[in-house]
């Protein structure tokens, strides 16, 4: 297999980035199509659907070896589970799946068509193998069962940006950022209250700590 396209995101390492798609709507990203896969033609009809599959590749986590079994971040990292019950990027074959919205299409000079989308927990430059329509009547099972992570994790912590360092953030990405920091971008297994952490976002480097249930982001500058 080759890539098709590759993300553009604002992710610059797989720190931050949600750990599943959707959790965090208002990320943008892009995918790019690789020079022989720009013809408008392959995308005829895709303007129909809202949301897509990306089948892309963990190209940043592969490993020469597997392990049968992975420590899920939604457990705490405390408890081992089999890898083809979880969706951990240390797989066989490091290849993830996520369903993202399709905020539009859009025909450039220089790249060709171009997929705008929202919702993606991609790395920046991940690349995708294929893409596919999401189809409501086959795709959505409601009364599935979801295993260990039957419903979302969702938001928890009360995110704190001093306002002089939410000016830095450029206005269509501080939404975006405050869901990111929500969801607790942390390690599951680190708890110290004095640790600062940072990450990578829309060109910025964002540090922050967290006591209890409050992130206070300490400093946002350009990424070196």
């Amino acid at each position: 297999m080759r890539a098709i396209a590759h993300v553009r995101s604002d992710f610059s390492s797989k720190f931050g980035v949600p750990r599943q798609s959707g959790l965090v709507p208002a990320l943008e990203a892009d995918v790019v199509f690789a020079p022989e896969f720009r013809n408008p033609d392959a995308l005829r009809g895709l303007e129909g659907f809202s949301h897509l599959w990306l089948i892309w590749v963990f190209d940043r986590a592969a490993r020469a070896q597997w392990s049968p079994t992975v420590r899920p971040p939604r457990l705490g990292g405390n408890a081992r589970l089999g890898v083809f019950a979880t969706r951990s990027p240390f797989r066989p074959n490091p290849v993830g799946l996520s369903v993202v919205e399709l905020a539009g299409i859009e025909e450039t000079a220089d790249r060709g068509p171009v997929l705008h989308i929202r919702g993606a927990d991609l790395m920046d430059g991940t690349p995708v193998l294929d893409i596919k329509p999401y189809l409501p009547y086959a795709d959505c099972i409601p009364e599935a069962a979801g295993g260990f992570a039957a419903v979302p994790a969702g938001e928890t912590l009360e995110v704190e940006i001093p306002p002089e360092l939410l000016e830095r953030v450029p206005p269509e990405r501080r939404e975006a950022l405050r869901g990111v920091l929500a969801l607790d971008p942390r390690p599951r297994y680190q708890e110290d209250p004095d640790r600062v952490y940072g990450f990578g976002f829309a060109g910025l480097e964002v540090r922050f700590s967290v006591a209890g249930k409050r992130l206070t982001v300490r400093e946002i500058e350009a990424a070196p």
